[in-house]
Parts: C-alpha cells; structure tokens; sequence
C-alpha cells in the first residue's frame, strides 16, 4: 500500500501513474503550460474557447442532472425496503387485528349462551354466598378483560389505518422519486448528446486543442489558487483509513467517466469517492450533495488527503484530496479519471468522511 508521504508528494506511485498528465499540462501550477505548433486556420482560438465553453455548459449541467438522476435512483431504492418493512407491518396487524375480532366474536356468543341476562342479575339470584363472591371476582375479571379487548381492538384498527396511509404516502414519493430519476435520466442523456455531437464536428487536432485549452484554463485557476498562499497552511497527513480511500481511487486513473456508474469499471465523481471509502471502511453517501450534507465540514487549511473537495455552488461535482495542492476524481463524460489541481474549479467545501 502507498504510504501517506508517497501520495502527499505525488512523487511516488502518483505521479509514476499520472506523470504524462502532469508533465504535459503542468496542471498543478508553478510551471507555464507546455507550448504546442499554430493549428492553422481551421478553426480560431475564438471559436474554439466559444466550443469550450459551449462543452463546459453542457457537461456541467449534465452533471447536476446526473446528481439529481443518483439521488432520486437511491431514494427509490429505500423507499423500496421501507415500502417492502411496511407491508410486513400491515401483514402482522391485520392478523392480530382477525384474531381480536374472533376473540370478540367468541365473547359475544358467551353472552348469548347466557340467555342475555346481565351478569349483575345472575348474581342476584345465586343464593350460595360463597359463589356469588366467587361469580363477582370473575365478573370482574370478565368486564376488564371485555373492556381490555375493546381498547386493543381499537388501538390495532387505529394503527392498521395509519399505516395504509403511511403506506400510500410512501409509494406516492416512491413514483415522484421514480419520475424524477427518470426526468434527470432523459435530461443527461440529451445534454451529453449535444455536447457529443458539438464535439463530433471537430477534427481530431481540434479536439486536441480543446483538450489543451481546458488544461490550460484549468492550470489558470490553480495558479491562483496557489497564488493565494492556499498550500503553506496545508500539511496534515492522511488517517489509516483515508490511506486506504487514495489508494482505491488512484488505483483507478486511466478509467472512462460514464453518468451514473459506481464502478468497478467506469465511474462518476461521486461514484468513485462513495466506492474509495467503502475501500476505506466507511460507507458514505452516494451523491455529492449528499455528501456534502451529510459529512463533516472541515475548514481548508485542515484538509488532509483522503478528504472530499465539493466543487460549485449546488455541490454536483467532488474529488478526493492527495496532497501538494491536487485531486484525483473522474471529470466528465468523454474524459478518464485523473489528477488535477485541487483549485482548477470552484471550491464549495471540504468534507470529513472518517471524522
């Protein structure tokens, strides 16, 4: 297993995994980007920073689709269980709630048996005093046990009718949930299209010039991220278990971003920090937002490796901390999961998932 200072420095196994991406974009800042031959007149740098942004705009919003899409997906997944626990509940209430209603019946035919006279009057006529004493306690005992009987036979109807209703709220936000998942689904898959196809139309230098003018805008934004002295506070070391979380997701560099998978062999950004933790030995949730919500909040200069950055400002997108100013995490669809600098986007936050 890599040890801490390996991942830390990115000097190790890291950068051994990652030196092409690092060396030729220079994506952790402190060295100017790597210099490459005028493209010609096909399409201008203009045109082709419009494109980037064009593709950014669709990627990012496909991305806060595909958070909606796996929140909604899990949500159906519990309402499923909760669904499923409920009407076992319902299945053992209505059973006691026959037995009670037989027991009823049964207390009602003794009464008839007894010619219908009240049990008082029967008493009155028992000339015996020690039976009578003996027929009072039991008609005491037979009046509580009436009474006791009634009362659960209404509690048990009570309670079988708050869970029909709780039952038929739970599957109304299990198909809200569904139709949800489903309108995030469509929503993904036709962003992406777009996206595919604006990228499609361009030649393959093109698209190599796309692909280095979004490193380029990346290590822009991480050189001032640098620049504002972010890294001199920034020096903790991995716990035992975020070890174990780095190693999994450094382990799987190189692999496709696809919307909606947890691996093991594509992934998207929260996909692969829900999976890196559950290597780590704690579960964590499944989205961004979610983990975001859920997971401790530390403050910057704490973070440590292992730890979870939550890019924009509605929390759709995340990556693991390494170490020295950079992330592993799986970008978008088209691209493979990689190194960056942890500041090339928007920082909402730093979360704890072993706090």
């Amino acid at each position: 297993m890599r040890s801490v200072r390996r991942v830390q420095g990115l000097r190790g196994a890291v950068v051994a995994a990652t030196a092409v991406v690092l060396g030729v974009t220079g994506i952790l800042g402190g060295t100017a980007p790597a210099a490459y031959a005028d493209p010609g007149p096909s399409v201008s740098e203009k045109r082709l920073e419009e494109v980037r942004q064009e593709l950014e705009g669709l990627y990012r919003t496909a991305e806060q689709a595909t958070e909606t899409y796996n929140a909604a997906k899990e949500q159906v997944g519990l309402q499923q269980k909760e669904i499923v626990k409920l009407a076992q509940t319902i299945d053992r209430t209505q059973r006691r709630m026959d037995e009670l209603k037989r027991q009823a019946g049964a207390l009602a035919s003794a009464q008839y048996r007894g010619g219908g006279i009240p049990p008082e009057a029967r008493l009155m006529l028992n000339k015996d005093p020690e039976r009578f004493l003996d027929n009072a306690a039991l008609v005491r005992k037979g009046q509580q046990a009436a009474k006791d009987l009634t009362a659960e036979l209404a509690r048990t109807k009570s309670a079988l009718e708050g869970y029909a209703q709780d039952a038929t709220d739970r599957w109304e936000r299990l198909e809200e949930n569904r139709r949800k998942a489903e309108t995030a689904q469509l929503d993904v898959r036709k962003k992406i299209e777009t996206a595919q196809r604006v990228e499609s139309e361009l030649a393959a230098e093109e698209k190599e010039r796309l692909k280095k003018l979004e490193d380029a805008r990346a290590l822009q934004e991480q050189q001032k991220w640098l620049d504002s002295g972010v890294l001199k506070d920034i020096g903790a070391h991995a716990s035992e278990a975020g070890k174990k979380a780095v190693s999994y997701a450094t382990s799987q560099i190189g692999k496709d971003y696809v919307w909606g998978a947890e691996g093991p062999d594509t992934f998207d950004c929260s996909g692969l920090t829900m999976r890196a933790w559950q290597a780590g030995g704690r579960p964590i949730p499944r989205t961004s937002q979610e983990q975001w919500r859920q997971l401790p909040r530390i403050g910057l200069k704490d973070m440590r490796p292992g730890d979870l950055i939550i890019y924009y400002p509605d929390a759709s997108h995340v990556g693991m901390y390494l170490g020295d100013g950079a992330i592993v995490h799986a970008p978008r669809p088209g691209r493979q999961i990689t190194v960056t600098g942890a500041g090339s986007m928007p920082i909402l936050g730093v979360v704890r998932p072993d706090k």
